[in-house]
């Protein structure tokens, strides 16, 4: 917990917001592995300005995260230290004009394609593959059956730890496989737009409608999973390796590795965040024995064991 005032709540210490404020908040409902424990406390902004006005004023020694629908995310069982930032509905907004595509962070990504095809434009059908918001895909450069969010961002508007705005243009983002270069790190993303192109509203759907149901036939959807575990290493498939090293199926307690797709780590209901990670752990461990291969965890883990101070 953090170091606060004599007899002082530590959400007290916090600057004044128009948006939530939740000491104590339970983050294993806000992650689709649907485990993990809680943030110190949980912000929800209530626009772009409260978000700027809240960051101007925090102090420079409050530890703080960001996280969007919990799609690609383990949260650790002691819970997350400092302030949590999740934004809400005032951060989904879709505008389409003319063939750009401008969307807030808190966009469902699927929501983005879907408006896309709405209006005859193509270029973005594959977001419809790439679970999560719009935030986390400029955050990892999501990507999904032969595109990449590099493959249409034009700009993008963030907000820095200070509460100072920034637009930074694709270029400045320095993408690589599912990574972005220094100029992102620690900001904030509210808002982007996308570069789409006129095309055949019906192609384009049917399009759509094929990765979905490849999506559907290849991977555990429905499940309690945080999507791909592992990067794929270059030149080789992740789900190969750990299928050749023999992990599919691989259990700890409620923990498994998919039957389905190798890739995927399931929580079968009653699987700690300790149980997910040792895991992918082992997963990775009997990968690099058997093949040579460092596997690089692609899912987002934050927080602390619960032996390090969290509450139970």
């Amino acid at each position: 917990m953090i170091a606060q005032e004599k007899h002082m709540p530590f959400i007290d210490t916090l600057p004044h917001v128009r948006g939530r404020l939740v000491e104590n908040a339970p983050l294993s409902r806000l992650s689709w592995f649907r485990t993990g424990g809680p943030a110190d406390v949980l912000f929800e902004p209530a626009d772009e300005d409260d978000l700027v006005t809240f960051l101007h004023h925090l102090p420079s020694d409050v530890p703080l995260t960001v996280i969007g629908v919990g799609s690609n995310l383990l949260v650790r069982d002691g819970g997350v230290e400092g302030v949590v930032v999740r934004l809400g509905r005032t951060f989904a907004s879709i505008d389409v004009r003319a063939d750009v595509v401008r969307a807030g962070a808190a966009a469902m990504d699927v929501h983005v394609a879907r408006a896309a095809q709405k209006m005859g434009l193509e270029g973005l059908e594959f977001l419809v593959g790439v679970p999560g918001t719009v935030g986390g895909a400029l955050v990892m450069n999501a990507g999904a059956y032969g595109r990449e969010i590099k493959d249409v961002l034009i700009h993008a508007h963030g907000v820095d730890r200070y509460g100072h705005v920034h637009e930074l243009r694709a270029d400045d983002f320095d993408f690589g496989y599912r990574s972005t270069g220094a100029k992102t790190k620690g900001l904030i993303f509210t808002r982007a737009s996308f570069q789409a192109h006129t095309g055949d509203a019906a192609a384009i759907l049917t399009r759509m409608e094929e990765i979905s149901s490849e999506r559907q036939d290849s991977q555990p959807i429905g499940t309690r999973t945080g999507g791909s575990t592992f990067k794929n290493p270059e030149g080789k498939k992740a789900w190969e390796l750990i299928d050749a090293a023999g992990c599919r199926g691989m259990r700890i307690g409620d923990a498994q590795v998919s039957e389905k797709h190798c890739n995927f780590l399931i929580n079968h209901g009653e699987a700690t965040a300790a149980q997910v990670e040792e895991l992918g752990e082992a997963v990775r461990a009997k990968v690099k024995d058997v093949t040579g291969v460092e596997l690089e965890w692609e899912i987002r883990r934050i927080g602390r064991p619960l032996s390090e101070g969290g509450v139970s």
